[in-house]
């Protein structure tokens, strides 16, 4: 295998602002945008649809912090649509294969969104995260820690920290607005919420869609400890999987070589940040600390790292 990516000077999006277009929604990472048919290709049958796009911001402790990461969005994106890609058999996606250029305003740099940006079906989101657990950590290993159970779910008895389930188990959590906090809920309440047959369809998808991608990634020398996944339904019912997929933001990727139960490994993530940011006296709420240039340098090699082991992409 070549080597690992350099490092390069390049340029970053902390926010994307396209003259006509509608802003949906701007979260922590993504910005979208809405797509009427009219803006589409002639021809397309696509429909009604939006623009999504992986800005460099990120976040920490539910914080968006002023600093980018250049070059993280792009990352992001290609992971997800690499995925989505490998994963048609299991589950249908929300991309639609129209060319980002030919939405974009006039006079907007495509280079820069050509990377970062996807044209998507309009969906009506599932509200709840849908999270596959095969190893008991985080949230999970407090959870299991304090009840002998995630998301209400018994488990072993003597189980250590990171170390690997009997099989895997859907945890879902609330979706909470930036700055909140998701919460863990049992299945129960997901059938409260959304009814017995979408919750049933979301949990067998969570768990289908982490076996494969876990042993996957099992093959290329990395750990799939958990992940989470978005799920949306068209006007007829069906279930899409959607937003971003088995990156390094929605995931815990550990190197195998680095395993060991009883500790927290290291990831393919923003843990970096996460352990530079413990060292400083911040009450963790907006506004979120300047990063200095190494852990920014340091947190974009990691995120290419994930990128060319899962994928074999490598940034420009």
């Amino acid at each position: 295998m070549p080597a690992l990516p350099t490092t390069v000077s390049r340029p970053f999006l902390l926010e994307s602002n396209l003259p006509g277009l509608t802003l949906r929604h701007r979260g922590k990472v993504r910005d979208v945008f809405d797509l009427p048919g009219d803006r589409l290709p002639a021809g397309s049958q696509a429909g009604n649809c939006l623009l999504m796009v992986a800005t460099d911001r990120l976040s920490a402790f539910d914080v968006v912090l002023p600093d980018p990461i250049p070059g993280k969005g792009e990352m992001l994106c290609q992971i997800s649509n690499f995925w989505f890609g490998e994963t048609g058999h299991i589950i249908p996606n929300h991309l639609t294969g129209v060319d980002v250029a030919s939405v974009l305003p006039a006079g907007v740099d495509a280079s820069l969104y050509a990377k970062r940006a996807v044209v998507t079906r309009r969906l009506k989101p599932v509200p709840i995260e849908c999270i596959a657990r095969g190893y008991v950590i985080g949230s999970g290993w407090k959870d299991y820690q304090r009840t002998g159970r995630i998301s209400g779910i018994a488990l072993p008895d003597g189980l250590r920290q990171a170390e690997q389930l009997p099989e895997p188990i859907f945890t879902p959590s609330t979706k909470a607005a930036v700055g909140d906090h998701d919460e863990n809920i049992d299945f129960d309440t997901v059938v409260r919420m959304v009814g017995a047959e979408l919750a049933e369809q979301v949990r067998d998808a969570t768990l289908r869609l982490y076996t494969f991608a876990r042993d996957y990634a099992a093959r290329r020398g990395i750990l799939l400890a958990d992940t989470k996944f978005e799920f949306g339904t068209d006007a007829d019912g069906r279930l899409y999987v959607m937003d971003e997929m088995l990156t390094p933001d929605s995931s815990r990727y550990w190197p195998a070589d680095e395993y060991q139960i009883g500790t927290s490994p290291p990831s393919y993530d923003k843990q970096i940040v996460r352990d530079y940011l413990e060292t400083l006296d911040w009450d963790k709420r907006p506004p979120g600390p300047k990063l200095p240039p190494e852990v920014i340098e340091r947190t974009r090699a990691r995120y290419a790292e994930a990128l060319w082991k899962l994928a074999g992409i490598s940034i420009d």
